[in-house]
């Protein structure tokens, strides 16, 4: 087994992966609106149109509330809703200057594949640590349960009609109640890897068409 090292963490990406049995239109429907992304996704507080680029992708501003401080930070996104195979993809990237934030900037995609029993609904991201190396070996597991736990989250509203504030963060601790999301029912690794891959080698050829955050115009 390869041994866990600072330089190995802060290479690995970010994979979540989770089957939701619903249509596809559904599932493209409610994560492509992006006044209903901060309703289920814990990694955003809002996020709010801001416009086109002259390439034709879609910008964007967001907030992370966290105690006593407001995290701002711009971002843009591609999607491509009709692809050969019957997928769809959703490429981004974003950033913030804030000192504050763990997360500097980042890049990644969404797949959506029809399968047997729904559609599986994929991330795979990467992003630079807004508090260095050292603190990202902390920071970076957490992200990582943050975002299986909001896909499952999804995944309950999606299913079973259920509004994601039925299920906030300390809905963990409800233990009584064996429907609440959990992180445990998604993938952190493709069926053929491991969660050391590069989780970016299967983005959509669109995200190297993005600009960094500080192009963006």
């Amino acid at each position: 087994m390869p041994s866990l090292t600072l330089e190995g963490v802060a290479r690995r990406g970010i994979y979540v992966e989770i089957t939701i049995d619903a249509d596809l239109e559904d599932v493209w429907a409610l994560t492509q609106r992006p006044g209903e992304h901060g309703r289920w996704d814990l990694r955003f507080s809002q996020i709010v149109p801001a416009g086109m680029t002259e390439a034709g992708a879609a910008r964007f501003t967001y907030t992370r509330q966290v105690p006593f401080h407001t995290v701002a930070g711009v971002g843009v996104s591609l999607g491509e809703a009709s692809r050969p195979d019957g997928s769809r993809t959703s490429a981004w990237r974003f950033g913030t200057s804030d000192r504050l934030s763990p997360i500097r900037a980042g890049r990644g995609y969404w797949r959506y594949i029809p399968v047997d029993g729904g559609i599986r609904f994929i991330t795979g991201y990467d992003y630079t640590p807004g508090w260095g190396r050292m603190p990202d070996l902390v920071v970076r597991p957490i992200l990582g349960w943050v975002t299986a736990w909001s896909f499952d989250r999804l995944r309950i509203w999606i299913e079973r009609g259920e509004a994601p504030e039925r299920w906030p963060l300390r809905s963990v601790l409800w233990f009584w109640q064996p429907g609440r999301p959990r992180a445990a029912r998604c993938r952190r690794a493709p069926a053929d890897g491991s969660r050391r891959d590069d989780h970016l080698r299967d983005a959509p050829a669109t995200l190297a068409s993005l600009p960094a955050p500080e192009q963006i115009r």
